[in-house]
């Protein structure tokens, strides 16, 4: 394999080589991305099921704050608190304080909400670009070759098969480097999508907890 890719390197033009190389950007791109988000989306599942299970232990608001801040390393459950609690800061006489608690609870809870999905969703786009398009990447490079090889008969003016196995043999590969570069982000894609499907569900069942319960306190005050 490493032959194929060294004759392709040395005697492909410009735009084989930079197929090659945009295939080994993705490549390298994806992995980061995957092995990254993995040990993140493992952290978070583990950090979110101990903050969660912190916060309601504590006997009161403050305190559950002050023991989230050593048990929630991937900050899921402490900005759904503070948002909840900047809500004293709410000036009077403002859009923000219109509506009743419940009303001003919802909206601060589900955009701190959207801000923590969207810190655990990045690099989900980039796997699904490099799933969907590192196929054609390779598709592209290897019509180029077999068009290369096309021409380089028709000057010759003479047919061999070993004219046309060779250097088609050797366009094939670029299809088969998509595919290799396209399956791992597909799968990671599915996966880690997955993970994050059940996080953002603990997330909104702990978010609708979290209101119902101030606006309990609220209402014994």
């Amino acid at each position: 394999m490493n032959g194929v890719w060294q004759t392709i390197w040395q005697e492909g033009d410009l735009v084989s080589r930079g197929v090659a190389l945009l295939l080994l950007g993705m490549s390298v791109a994806s992995w980061v991305v995957i092995l990254w988000k993995g040990w993140l989306l493992r952290r978070a599942t583990r950090g979110l099921e101990r903050a969660v299970r912190v916060f309601w232990e504590a006997p009161d608001l403050e305190s559950a704050r002050r023991s989230l801040s050593g048990s929630d390393p991937i900050r899921l459950v402490s900005p759904l608190l503070a948002a909840a609690q900047s809500l004293a800061q709410v000036g009077v006489g403002t859009l923000a304080a219109a509506g009743d608690r419940s009303q001003q609870l919802t909206r601060v809870l589900r955009d701190a909400l959207h801000r923590i999905l969207h810190r655990l969703q990045f690099g989900q786009v980039l796997l699904a670009t490099v799933g969907s398009t590192a196929p054609f990447v390779g598709l592209l490079g290897t019509v180029w070759g077999i068009y290369h090889a096309l021409t380089e008969i028709g000057a010759d003016g003479r047919f061999r098969i070993e004219q046309v196995s060779g250097p088609v043999g050797e366009a094939l590969v670029m299809t088969a480097a998509g595919l290799a570069v396209a399956i791992p982000a597909v799968l990671a894609y599915n996966v880690l999508g997955r993970q994050i499907g059940r996080i953002e569900a603990e997330l909104e069942g702990f978010a609708r907890d979290l209101r119902e319960l101030l606006v309990h306190q609220q209402g014994d005050l």
